[in-house]
């Protein structure tokens, strides 16, 4: 009995030890991985304030984009996660794309400044030549959102008052818009917010298509269910219930 006790303090010890070295060396690996994680959060962070800086002039630009970036992923990461197909995601992706390469290419030229100079100048405006891009802005955006407003208007199906806040909204934003675009931005600048608009575009797309789509609430339950086990076993259970003999009971 001593040289079995003798056995099992040994073996208890010994146990101890093992547990203490694999102790050290989860918790070193543990170290390992967080620091790992921290030098690639690191290098995705630094590489995007360097490249705002260095592309876009300002750190601002890396802060704002990084943010953007990781938003667009996480949503994209959620939707696809809740069944919404890679391809629709994809097809997003491209349209918004497009958009912040023409955004930056038209504000980073100052098309729209000279498009207003020119009408301007054109309708022979009286008007200060350093303001002069302002005031035509804000008048072509404001009819280019009244006549949005007024298609928006006779395609509602509300009373007249929800049909009037369209029309006036649709003025506002009209305006607003094009007084923006009247900024002189150059190329920095204009790359940078038409990036912004690119990301803003995308997750846009994303949440009007899921709100237009809806997401399959039965498809993303037979992920998580298990019906062909459940199916299978009722039919055994029949099965068997069918050729048990009388009086056994189910």
């Amino acid at each position: 009995m001593a040289l079995v006790m003798a056995h099992v303090e040994l073996a208890r010890a010994e146990a101890m030890a093992i547990a203490g070295e694999v102790g050290r060396v989860a918790a070193l690996g543990a170290i390992a991985l967080a620091v790992v994680l921290l030098a690639g959060l690191l290098a995705v962070i630094g590489t995007s304030l360097f490249l705002g800086e260095w592309l876009l002039g300002s750190v601002g630009w890396g802060v704002l984009l990084g943010v953007l970036l990781f938003v667009s992923i996480a949503v994209a990461c959620v939707l696809s996660a809740l069944g919404v197909s890679a391809g629709r995601i994809g097809r997003w992706l491209v349209v918004a794309v497009v958009i912040g390469i023409v955004v930056s290419v038209v504000l980073g030229l100052d098309l729209p400044n000279r498009l207003y100079v020119a009408i301007g100048e054109a309708a022979g405006l009286a008007v200060d030549p350093g303001v002069l891009p302002l005031v035509v802005g804000i008048i072509v955006g404001a009819i280019v959102g009244l006549l949005v407003g007024i298609f928006a208007a006779a395609s509602m199906s509300g009373g007249g008052g929800g049909r009037l806040a369209a029309l006036a909204g649709s003025v506002v934003v009209g305006a607003v818009v094009g007084a923006l675009t009247a900024i002189t931005y150059g190329r920095q600048v204009g790359i940078g917010v038409g990036i912004a608009i690119g990301y803003v575009a995308f997750l846009a797309l994303m949440g009007a298509g899921v709100a237009r789509t809806g997401i399959d609430i039965d498809a993303l339950k037979a992920r998580f269910y298990p019906g062909t086990t459940i199916d299978t076993s009722k039919e055994t259970l029949e099965w068997l219930q069918k050729r048990m003999p009388p009086g056994i009971g189910s």
